[in-house]
């Protein structure tokens, strides 16, 4: 049996039996749960304070959390959760940190996206600002004059110039304008250029289906001899045989004259004809004869001319934006050619509407060879490494092999297009009201309507080619890119304002340069300094909607000021120079 446990000592026994004794430890225990309950109290209200200022900050931070946004939705991918996909835009810190591996934080432009539609909705009251649709008032010293000659045609005696162009509607037109060039300094006879098909535009118009041929011909042939094909004894050539295909590695970027008379001169003199692949950006602009920098800027601003549907149904397109009584132009004549809507004297200038129109720049293309981040997560990344690989290769392998550039740097150095919501906070600081007549020019815009979102919403008088035009009269261009991307050029060159998101794009120099070569002071054109642009929006959590405006406004009004053509740089863009334009004295 077990040990029984020994008995409790006689005083303890007294004492327990004792009421007093046993009140006793009661009014301890009391006392003691008095004194735990005074710091329970302060527990739970400590508890409740923090999960007050716990909940404000969630609140707040939902304002920069693309959870509290539109998501951007790609095409291939069921979205991620929310805490993989980051914001269209880092901070100093992430470029700073981008070397040493750290995962910065990421700001969103939600906060001024908000800003943006208060001041909007506020500033429909007031008038705009004054120069918002004017360009300064020495722009109207220069006026158009590229169209002067004063030198016989060439014979095109030494040879047979072809080209096959490649790229886009703007790669093509700065290569035929070259091409123009380089035909007259060797002497040669051009052949009527072709296009060289693309897995990117996937278009398979050629010059006759874009441009005037018979006009193109006519009007250069005070210049340079032009046929339509090689004569039939050339025809049956093996150019590639003889050594007369040259394509963009046998000559350099922005070559200068003397190599074309060095190296191609003599190839064109021995077998009669020389056959370019590509060309697009292979002539200087300086050193350049100014004979010779004259003929390119009168082929690109004279001798293009549109065919006849492009033209017409850029009429309509123009007509339907700016009303029924748009007054006539010098620009809006080159451009529509017999379409140009003529001035009616009794028309009220009033029925006129103005319209901005704005070239987004932000198709798949443009955004996956930026090697820039938009805020899609992994399933961006993935879509866009995969399009690489099917139309930059050589990027792709380039990234394997080489430590790039982080997306941060790249957007720190103004190297990134714009996003959508980045144009229209732009658009909003420099005073454009809400209720301003809007077209987009561009292709799909990456992300679809939900890249859309911020943009149509605060500028819901916004239109494109596919909105303004019906099924029927778009119908002759649909799988045509180039011929869709001249109807959206027709609308951008007549717009009352222009606006671009990418300095760099060729379409937009392109536009830029017709509107300043025809415009007469009145057209001004938007293109910002992206990389001091940049350093404005990163700021975007803390920086109040007046500082934001006022930096914006001044970053574009310096953009905006009427210089000569900087040494080097494109007649196309810049064709204010005595090659291209002269300069009155009043």
């Amino acid at each position: 049996m077990p040990e029984a446990a020994p008995p409790p000592p006689l005083p303890l026994l007294a004492a327990a039996s004792s009421p007093a004794a046993a009140a006793l430890p009661r009014a301890r225990r009391r006392q003691q749960r008095r004194g735990w309950r005074r710091p329970r109290r302060l527990l739970v209200w400590g508890v409740l304070v923090a999960f007050f200022f716990i909940m404000n900050w969630w609140m707040f931070s939902r304002l920069q959390d693309p959870s509290a946004r539109p998501h951007f939705r790609l095409r291939r991918h069921p979205p991620r959760a929310p805490a993989t996909v980051n914001s269209s835009l880092s901070t100093l810190e992430e470029v700073a940190n981008a070397a040493k591996g750290k995962r910065a934080h990421r700001v969103m432009l939600t906060r001024l996206l908000a800003l943006a539609g208060h001041a909007l909705a506020e500033a429909e009251t007031r008038p705009e600002p004054k120069d918002l649709w004017e360009e300064p008032i020495n722009a109207t010293l220069w006026r158009p004059c590229s169209d002067q000659r004063d030198w016989k045609a060439s014979e095109g005696t030494n040879g047979y110039i072809m080209i096959s162009a490649n790229g886009g509607i703007n790669q093509q037109r700065v290569a035929i304008c070259n091409a123009v060039t380089i035909s007259r300094l060797l002497n040669a006879t051009l052949v009527l250029p072709k296009f060289l098909y693309s897995n990117v535009w996937l278009d398979k118009s050629q010059f006759g289906d874009i441009y005037q041929e018979e006009y193109f011909i006519k009007y250069l042939k005070s210049d340079i001899q032009i046929v339509k094909d090689l004569p039939v004894e050339l025809q049956s050539l093996d150019l590639e045989a003889i050594g007369s295909l040259v394509n963009d590695t046998d000559v350099m970027k922005e070559a200068k004259p003397s190599l074309y008379m060095k190296k191609i001169l003599p190839i064109l003199l021995r077998n009669r004809v020389v056959h370019f692949i590509g060309f697009g950006n292979r002539l200087s602009f300086d050193p350049i004869p100014s004979d010779l920098q004259r003929l390119r800027c009168r082929c690109n601003f004279h001798a293009l001319r549109f065919v006849y549907k492009i033209q017409e149904t850029g009429a309509v397109l123009v007509e339907r934006l700016h009303g029924h009584r748009a007054s006539s132009s010098p620009l809006k004549d080159n451009l529509l050619g017999q379409f140009a809507v003529k001035s009616d004297p009794r028309a009220n200038k009033s029925d006129a509407s103005k319209y901005l129109a704005v070239h987004l720049r932000f198709e798949i293309d443009m955004v996956a060879y930026s090697l820039c981040y938009f805020g899609g997560g992994k399933d961006e990344e993935d879509e866009l490494e995969a399009y690489r690989q099917i139309h930059f290769p050589v990027l792709s392998e380039l990234k394997k092999m080489t430590k790039l550039p982080s997306a941060a740097f790249l957007r720190s150095e103004g190297k990134c297009p714009l996003a959508p919501e980045e144009a229209v906070l732009m658009l909003a600081a420099i005073g454009f009201k809400r209720s301003t007549n809007i077209y987009v020019a561009g292709a799909e815009i990456y992300g679809g309507k939900d890249r859309m979102a911020a943009i149509s919403r605060l500028y819901p008088a916004l239109v494109t080619k596919e909105t303004l035009l019906s099924p029927s009269e778009l119908e002759p261009f649909r799988n045509f890119s180039s011929q869709l991307a001249a109807l959206d050029f027709i609308a951008c060159a007549a717009a009352d304002a222009f606006a671009m998101t990418d300095p760099g794009s060729q379409f937009s120099s392109l536009v830029q340069g017709y509107r300043m070569y025809y415009g007469g002071g009145d057209l001004p054109t938007i293109r910002p300094n992206k990389r001091r642009l940049a350093s404005i929006l990163v700021k975007n959590a803390t920086i109040e909607w007046n500082g934001f405006e006022n930096r914006v406004r001044k970053l574009i009004q310096q953009t905006k000021q009427v210089h000569e053509r900087p040494v080097a740089r494109s007649v196309f863009r810049h064709p204010r120079c005595p090659e291209c334009m002269c300069r009155t004295e009043h």
